[in-house]
């Protein structure tokens, strides 16, 4: 199916209320025109490869550069590149980061749970970090991988379970720094370094992951270190960052339920289990069910919404070899998570759900067809060329005689 039918064929017919999250009332129609425009001019010199064929994907980086597609297309290739030459996938799937308990005794951080709109909830406690400690357990360039190899599992795991379990599309984290005792004179340089890295690293090549950034506990010594920071983040970046005192838990009750807060931030979790809240790695994106029903959805990679149906409904659907009883097993399996996911809040009937699969079996068989005659073209085309070749090697060897 092409790249907007399902989306349209979503609008028009599905009443279901996580179609109507999903699509409704998040796509802009002059963003959708800039994303395509990119998607377009990427393809035309085929630089966009299918695991980045994501609507959301594009937007991210049209926003990060105001829209300016020619720009968002010069990040996007950078990023394409950056992850060649860091083999960012190998990092995702291969790197094991086995000091994982160790880094997280000397520098508490961690995801736990999501903030009021469903969005992770990640937290870090910088200001108790021993940095000598993190330095004898790990070192800055595995760090790094390891950030690297989190941000991959937010894309892929996160961001897809918190979206299935808000019904409405997640594709940012709300993030909590706590920076108490934190200042010029503990901030190191190998501590500088890691962060501008890590904030390089965000910036450039996961943009626009960010919704708000609460910094607390921000004393005199941190505003100080503040000024300094400040000129290595983008200004959208800084748009979203709010610098608060001791005085913080009203504000951030307003985004984090206290359910979601652990106790040393003023919140009611205490996460019994050994290490505390920022060892738990606590959200929708751990229930066994939910990610089951993510990968189910989503598959391997990145997938956008408007591809959600697209992607469970035409799995076997994908070129022009007879699917394997592995693939139809699987479609098999996608199509009834999809039929899961879209029931009208158990309000006792199935119609919307069977008006919906009636017509996305109708665009598969006009799909089936428009394929069909586009093979017949493809043969006639090639006959064509074939007799020009023909033509071309006949005048080949009399010229050859000519000239013997």
């Amino acid at each position: 199916m092409s790249f907007r039918s399902i989306e349209q064929l979503l609008r028009r017919n599905s009443k279901t209320k996580i179609s109507r999250n999903i699509v409704d009332g998040v796509h802009d129609q002059k963003e959708e025109q800039c994303v395509q425009s990119l998607r377009e001019l990427l393809l035309a010199s085929n630089q966009l490869p299918e695991k980045f064929d994501d609507y959301y994907l594009l937007l991210r980086f049209l926003r990060m550069r105001g829209f300016n597609i020619l720009k968002a297309k010069e990040m996007f290739l950078n990023m394409l590149k950056w992850r060649e030459d860091c083999s960012v996938d190998a990092i995702a799937n291969d790197f094991k980061f086995e000091e994982y308990d160790a880094v997280k005794r000397c520098y508490p951080h961690g995801f736990h749970g999501v903030d009021k709109f469903g969005r992770p909830l990640y937290i870090e406690r910088i200001g108790l970090v021993d940095l000598s400690k993190l330095m004898q357990v790990t070192s800055i360039d595995r760090y790094v991988k390891y950030h690297i190899s989190e941000q991959e599992k937010t894309m892929s795991l996160r961001y897809p379970s918190c979206s299935l379990a808000a019904k409405k599309h997640i594709a940012s984290t709300t993030a909590i720094l706590d920076v108490k005792g934190l200042g010029m004179n503990n901030f190191s340089k190998s501590a500088r370094e890691m962060f501008v890295e890590i904030q390089k690293i965000d910036s450039n090549y996961y943009p626009e992951t960010l919704n708000q950034l609460y910094i607390i506990n921000a004393g005199t010594g941190f505003r100080a270190l503040w000024k300094v920071l400040k000129a290595f983040m983008e200004a959208r970046t800084l748009a979203k960052i709010q610098v608060l005192g001791t005085n913080y838990l009203n504000t951030l009750l307003e985004a984090v339920d206290p359910s979601n807060l652990p106790d040393f931030l003023g919140g009611t979790c205490t996460c019994p289990a050994t290490g505390g809240c920022l060892l738990q790695d606590k959200g929708p994106w751990t229930d066994p069910q939910m990610v089951r029903a993510s990968k189910a959805a989503f598959g391997k990679g990145q997938k956008s919404f408007n591809e959600l149906t697209a992607t469970i409904a035409c799995e076997s659907f994908t070129g022009c070899q007879e699917p394997s009883a592995k693939q139809v097993d699987s479609t098999s399996r996608r199509k009834r998570t999809l039929g899961m996911l879209l029931k009208d809040d158990q309000d006792g009937t199935d119609t919307s759900g069977n008006i919906l699969q009636k017509q996305v079996g109708e665009q598969i068989s006009v799909k089936i067809q428009e394929l069909e005659d586009c093979a017949a073209q493809t043969k006639e085309t090639l006959q064509t060329l074939i007799c020009k070749q023909q033509e071309l090697t006949s005048h080949i060897e009399q010229l050859r005689k000519i000239l013997r």
